[in-house]
């Protein structure tokens, strides 16, 4: 499931292409056929992301909200580039009829497939959606405190606490293993066993490291130290790409102290960290 820097490039992404013009809307699969048609031919007026949710917004307080899951895709694509030979009024290619949204425009189209959630809702609607997420370190007005509040009183542990969308908007199983590992917790410390101090360099340590991840379209949380060339080391071959402490590097030595990296499953996702690095 994509991690919530990635719905927020793909916010920025929707706008620069589709942005303050109308664009043709369709369903080539069906299941958002009378939604599209209602929307065919608006203005996308604004874009907007909260953790891992998408919303595109149209005039009249309307809104497509999608929701990729496990198994949703986004897939780009430019008119000219792909028409080639076709004239002076190409067009995008045909889509297949996996695309559950296509939204194009003269220059651009843009094809969404498998998502959990695609729908088209009020503003109202969108509101309770927000109001049961928790904050986002990817959104400038979004305040810490109230999820601070739920983790320390709380006897879940941090791993399971950063994974709960109600608490923390956006941060998945990355990043959560990462930010544990850069500050040395213990995934199964108790949330209210953190101090303020903790949850406040966590947080802003999300910030940095989601915002890094907007911009370069990757995870990569090790520090200049520790990259594969301070270190001397070979880079990480993986093919969800960047480089990281503990993330799918099971049984193999810490870059800190050479300890094993461990996993276990916790909350059906699966945990790592570093023993000697991350001290209960």
């Amino acid at each position: 499931m994509p991690e919530g820097h990635t719905i927020h490039r793909l916010a920025a992404d929707y706008r620069e292409r589709f942005g303050g013009r109308p664009v043709r809307v369709s369903s080539p699969q069906g299941k958002f056929a009378d939604s599209a048609a209602l929307l065919d031919g608006a203005v996308l007026a604004r874009t907007e992301a909260h953790g891992k949710h998408l919303f595109l917004g149209f005039p009249g307080e309307e809104w497509v909200h999608i929701h990729l899951g496990l198994f949703g895709k986004v897939n780009f694509g430019s008119v000219a580039g792909a028409a080639g030979e076709q004239g002076p009024n190409p067009a995008p290619p045909p889509p297949t009829d996996t695309v559950r949204l296509r939204l194009a425009n003269p220059d651009a189209y843009v094809d969404l497939r498998g998502p959990t959630t695609c729908a088209l809702i009020t503003d109202a609607e969108k509101r309770a959606i927000h109001d049961r997420l928790g904050p986002d370190p990817l959104r400038a007005d979004d305040d810490p405190a109230g999820a601070w509040r739920r983790i320390s009183k709380s006897r879940t542990t941090i791993a399971a606490l950063l994974m709960d969308q109600k608490i923390v908007a956006g941060v998945g199983n990355v990043y959560r293993a990462e930010v544990l590992f850069r500050h040395g917790i213990d995934p199964y410390r108790a949330g209210r066993e953190l101090s303020a101090g903790e949850w406040t360099a966590i947080w802003e340590d999300l910030v940095l490291l989601m915002r890094e991840g907007v911009r370069l379209n990757r995870i990569d949380t090790v520090r200049p130290e520790h990259t594969p060339e301070a270190m001397g080391r070979p880079p990480r071959v993986d093919d969800h790409g960047g480089e990281v402490y503990v993330y799918r590097r099971a049984h193999l030595p810490c870059h800190i102290c050479g300890t094993e990296i461990r996993t276990a499953d916790l909350a059906a996702r699966n945990l790592f960290w570093c023993p000697t690095c991350q001290r209960r």
